[in-house]
């Protein structure tokens, strides 16, 4: 494991004969704290950096049960991630916290309260009388660790995943979905406390024993390029990424600089964790024109959390497959009828991804409000079964039979069609904005505003709020735009489109940039902008402002 700095400088190597080493010497030492034993939780501050790999591996050993939590300031600022932090802990029950020099005070002043053995840094387990008892690690069917859902439409939920569960997964990632090989090298930027940079980056490498390479994820939005530079440097061939990634990373290169990088060893370019636009991808391709990229290295995927990580891998070597659908039918019938190239010019069309079929092991089917399985290109909630799916989530009994049965059939929550086997996302079910009994992704409303010039791809977010007559559609857009008449015209512009479009209004209100919600893996957060956007309303009621934030 090699971990990189902003500047593309080396901060720290680490072998895993050595990681295996200081995990063991770890472990030791964590079951030497007070009143921790044995299947306890220890909640980690998942910092791309080599101590948070350190203490994952030494609960292993110990039979401790990680818990790995955020590690970004957002927005909201210090406050609101002191009491994020402080639920995340008293809601995981754990005895111990650990986060490295950067974000051991924000955990000690979050922690104040809490009955906890520790809640410090790996190196202050230095000081401690490393237990006797002997290093026995845990059962296939006990917990490996707890992975915090992203709470993109609800809050935060632990799942509990098994070694069994994971190693499943990953025995399914690395033979079939990524075919590892013995001249694979990984890299990633993707935060440790997403499932896709946690079990996909950290996980895969080392079941595979494959070298891997870190860039902290602040450290990629601020200089996306280096991403590229480090791809060339480590001669790295897989690399995982959201399809906003991407897309930043394109916006920052100006033309004729794609061919100052070597990419050409890059197989595999992964796409997940959120919906994905075939356009962010191509902007991508055009802007490293020269690298030796090609699109064929594209792999979309589908998974999510409570599976471990992965569901379905789209084939290598093949890029983006693309469905074209009749855009009215999906929304009026719920239907993704295929609209023929002749045709496009004259229907409403929405573009689908192929995320591949299903990983050995796991079945899909696609099921309609009443639970009965529906055919092939009906759209539905996807439900998946496998023997890699959670044991529920911590401590909430209901919200694991929500999703989960006891015939073992998962409920993800997100909307998708199956084709000659492959799975296409449609969206969420919980984000569906329904007016007057018609059907609308918010993501068609959101392409509408971002096909504007000054309208960049993720600045825009739609979803629908009652009142007093009854759902009104919401559409949020960050502007960079500062002229009032040229803000004005992007409204109108844009309320006009939809109209038109969906025949729906459409309240269009800009704000500013970096001002619309993302969750902790960066996926659009339609119901914390909603909550936002009605708290908003009730201030300016309150305060006899207009109705509008």
């Amino acid at each position: 494991m090699t971990f990189f700095n902003g500047r593309g400088e080396v901060v720290c190597e680490l072998s895993y004969r050595e990681l295996r080493a200081q995990a063991m010497h770890a472990a030791r030492r964590l079951l030497g704290l007070v009143d921790v034993t044995y299947g306890d939780r220890i909640a980690l501050v998942a910092e791309t950096r080599a101590e948070f790999v350190i203490l994952f591996f030494a609960c292993q050993y110990a039979g401790l049960v990680p818990v790995p939590l955020p590690a970004t300031v957002s927005l909201g600022g210090r406050e609101q991630y002191l009491r994020q932090l402080r639920f995340l802990i008293e809601n995981s029950g754990a005895r111990a916290a650990f986060a490295s020099d950067d974000f051991v005070g924000l955990l000690r002043d979050s922690t104040q309260e809490l009955d906890l053995a520790l809640a410090g840094r790996l190196e202050d387990l230095s000081v401690l009388r490393p237990s006797e008892q002997k290093l026995v690690g845990s059962g296939l069917d006990d917990v490996a660790y707890v992975q915090y859902t992203s709470g993109s439409t609800r809050v935060a939920r632990g799942a509990v995943i098994t070694q069994r569960a994971v190693m499943c997964n990953l025995s399914a990632i690395i033979t079939d979905g990524l075919a590892v090989g013995p001249n694979d090298r990984f890299f990633s930027w993707l935060p440790f406390y997403h499932d896709m940079g946690l079990v996909g980056k950290i996980l895969v490498p080392v079941a595979s024993q494959a070298p891997v390479a870190y860039l902290g994820t602040r450290e990629f939005a601020m200089r996306p390029r280096m991403w590229l530079t480090l791809m060339e440097r480590t001669q790295a061939t897989i690399s995982f990424g959201p399809p906003f990634g991407y897309e930043l990373c394109a916006r920052r290169l100006r033309d004729g600089d794609g061919a100052k990088f070597d990419l050409s060893r890059w197989r595999v370019a992964g796409v997940g964790a959120e919906m994905i636009r075939p356009e962010a991808l191509a902007s991508f391709v055009r802007a490293v024109d020269g690298s030796g990229f090609t699109g064929d290295s594209f792999v979309p995927s589908y998974g999510m959390a409570e599976v471990g990580l992965a569901i379905s891998f789209a084939q290598r070597e093949r890029g983006v497959g693309v469905d074209h659908v009749d855009r009215d039918d999906c929304v009026k019938h719920r239907r993704a009828r295929p609209v023929a190239r002749s045709n496009k010019a004259h229907t409403p069309v929405r573009a689908f991804v192929d995320c591949g079929a299903p990983l050995p092991g796991v079945e899909v089917e696609v099921r309609g409000p009443n639970g009965e399985a529906l055919p092939e290109r009906e759209i539905g909630t996807l439900w998946v079964h496998t023997a890699s799916v959670m044991k529920g989530y911590l401590h909430q009994p209901e919200a694991t039979a929500e999703v989960l049965k006891p015939d073992g059939w998962l409920d993800t929550g997100d909307l998708g069609y199956l084709h000659d086997g492959r799975i296409f996302v449609t969206g969420r079910e919980k984000d569906m904005i329904i007016v007057g009994g018609r059907n609308f992704w918010p993501q068609d409303l959101e392409h509408v505003a971002e096909s504007q010039e000054s309208v960049r791809t993720g600045d825009s977010m739609a979803f629908s709020i009652s009142d007093e007559g009854g759902e009104r559609v919401v559409l949020l857009m960050q502007s960079r735009e500062l002229d009032p008449a040229a803000r004005a015209r992007l409204q109108h512009t844009v309320h006009a489109h939809i109209k038109t479009e969906f025949g729906i209004h459409c309240h269009v209100e800009l704000v500013d940039s970096h001002a619309l919600p993302r969750t902790s893996s960066g996926k659009p957060s339609r119901s914390q902008a909603r909550r936002m956007y009605e708290a908003s309303l009730e201030t300016s009621n309150a305060s006899g402002a207009r109705s509008s934030p």
